[in-house]
């Protein structure tokens, strides 16, 4: 191509990026090479085959050759860093709306490099000319310009729900039908990183965003299918919009997607499958796809080489097993060999998930026996050992309360989930969330009579201090009612009398405190462990010497009053009732 053949604007153009061309990185330097190549199609070139077409070819008008040749000398600065001035945006506003493609990918590739090097937010007026560029009607254009917002978006140097009040959605949702992988694949991008937004979502699925999403998540090309079944699990993150995903019928295309061969595809529907289980109002559906479909694809995941999938698969059951019926069919359909394989895994996220699982499942009456009978109890005692993972040490302790019984007290005493718990209630880094679970456990086993003689054994003087100083916080109140009513089911004898013996005046201040609340259940606990007290001569002196008396004194009045007005009012309940 001789520059004889060119126009005087084409000519100076194509001066003008060589020289550029010589002073950027090799990678942008094709990019604008690209672009050169492009002007070989103007029709200054084709004038003889431009006489004979019937098409429309744009008129370069004069306003766009100015700015073009003012946007490349300002371009011309021999180095990469983007220019973001003023005059930068004066240009690219021009070439962005122009009709001119060639004009247009000019601008579409400046954005791009734009994307790959910013470090910092992009000022908000530079965002202006995404609109007329997405809406380009050249394939290129649109390529280059949904790439660079994609770019823009994964790196936050835009602001997400800025993009939509600026008019961008629908654009964007309008690419996702085109008819090019591409530009399919950087839309749905698009569409993933604006949903991580919740004011996006709903934007979103109000603009008929969601059918387009579900057609790509059945796309030939997976990364298509991978960034579309990507917005597909963000848009469940709502409760709003999984509303319109159902209306839509994504589950059996969630469902579906659970078999694919791309690992990151059945992570991604297999989540958006857990976000939908969480409302049990969406459990019929979800378990009507076939015979039991999506229960056997969840237990096959739970063997799926890649742990983050197996996480999710047993934290979608988890979720489905708020429904009896359910955990009846996982169990019957051999589940259990495989959660105990996944509670052994050295692994916490997947301890995590597998004993989330096993919570749920211990809910059901029924399957404890089994639970029992396969040694879950000692597995659960290992776990306790994640004394800072309030998750996996709530859930433990939850399943150990639902597995004991009358009827497997010896298998707790040889399983030492008691010791465990116990060295989890010493321990001083263990949350308050899991101090609560591991307090209400062990609340429940003191009722066991069996085993509260057990656990008395087991506690030591540090021990007791432990659960006296947590009687006594008044941060949480169910925390300090747990502890309280642990204490208050001791024998005052021997050595638990020597433990508490040295904290007389907590003790006695915490159950003054209780029997100064308004609930009655704490006046109830504390009245009960004063009479297990008095039995022991020292706290019986103690407790004549303390306020305590005069408050008992408050309480009878108060019940003798509460009494009298009782019998009131069922007196006038009565004559009323004889009356009619």
């Amino acid at each position: 191509m001789g520059v004889e053949q060119l126009c005087v604007f084409c000519a100076q153009l194509l001066k003008d990026f060589v020289a550029f061309v010589r002073g950027v990185t090799s990678d942008f330097a094709q990019k604008i090479r690209d672009c050169v190549d492009a002007i070989s199609q103007c029709s200054c070139l084709k004038r003889k085959k431009a006489a004979a077409s019937k098409l429309y070819k744009p008129v370069l008008q004069q306003h766009e050759r100015q700015a073009a040749l003012e946007f490349l000398q300002h371009l011309d600065t021999g180095t990469d860093k983007p220019l973001l001035d003023n005059d930068c945006l004066h240009a690219l506003r021009t070439l962005a709306v122009s009709e001119n493609p060639n004009l247009q990918q000019s601008a579409a590739i400046y954005y791009l490099h734009i994307s790959q090097q910013l470090n910092a937010p992009l000022p908000v007026e530079f965002l202006e000319p995404y609109n007329a560029l997405l809406q380009s009607s050249d394939m290129e254009v649109q390529r280059i310009t949904s790439l660079s917002l994609v770019n823009l978006l994964v790196e936050e140097n835009v602001n997400k729900e800025l993009v939509v009040e600026m008019g961008m959605l629908e654009p964007i949702l309008e690419l996702l039908e085109s008819g090019d992988p591409t530009v399919q694949c950087n839309s749905c991008a698009c569409v993933a990183t604006l949903t991580t937004s919740e004011s996006n979502r709903e934007a979103i699925a109000s603009a008929g965003g969601v059918l387009p999403v579900l057609v790509l998540a059945k796309s030939y090309d997976p990364r298509v299918q991978q960034n579309a079944v990507g917005a597909l699990l963000n848009l469940t993150r709502s409760e709003r919009t999984r509303e319109v995903l159902w209306r839509e019928g994504a589950l059996p295309v969630l469902t579906i997607l659970l078999e694919s061969a791309d690992s990151e595809v059945q992570y991604y529907s297999c989540s958006a499958l857990s976000n939908f289980a969480t409302n049990p109002e969406y459990h019929q559906m979800m378990l009507q796809v076939g015979d039991r479909f999506l229960l056997k694809a969840l237990l096959s995941l739970m063997s799926s080489s890649v742990q983050k999938i197996r996480c999710q698969s047993c934290r979608c059951l988890g979720n489905l097993s708020v429904n009896v019926n359910t955990q009846e069919t996982l169990v019957a359909m051999g589940c259990i060999p495989q959660l105990k394989a996944l509670l052994r895994s050295s692994s916490e996220p997947v301890s995590e998930s597998a004993v989330t699982l096993l919570s749920a499942l211990s809910e059901h009456p029924p399957n404890r026996g089994a639970l029992v009978d396969e040694g879950f109890l000692k597995i659960l005692k290992e776990l306790l050992s994640y004394r800072t993972n309030p998750v996996i040490l709530s859930h433990t302790a939850y399943t150990i309360r639902n597995l004991s019984s009358s009827q497997s007290v010896q298998a707790v005493i040889d399983s030492e989930c008691v010791e465990g718990l116990l060295q989890t209630l010493a321990c001083t880094d263990t949350t308050e969330e899991s101090l609560l679970c591991v307090t209400t456990c062990l609340k429940e086993l003191t009722a066991l009579e069996s085993l509260k003689s057990h656990i008395a054994e087991k506690l030591n003087s540090e021990l007791v201090g432990r659960l006296i100083g947590l009687a006594g916080q008044l941060e949480n109140t169910e925390l300090s009612f747990h502890a309280a009513y642990i204490i208050g089911q001791l024998e005052p004898k021997d050595e638990v009398r020597q433990s508490l013996m040295p904290h007389i005046s907590e003790v006695l201040g915490y159950l003054l405190r209780f029997l100064s609340h308004q609930e009655v259940r704490f006046q109830h606990l504390g009245i009960l462990t004063l009479c297990r007290l008095n039995e022991d001569a020292n706290f019986s002196s103690a407790i004549g010497l303390s306020p305590l008396v005069e408050q008992l004194q408050r309480v009878q009045q108060q019940t003798e009053e509460t009494q009298a007005l009782l019998r009131m009012a069922m007196h006038s309940t009565n004559r009323g009732g004889q009356g009619h």
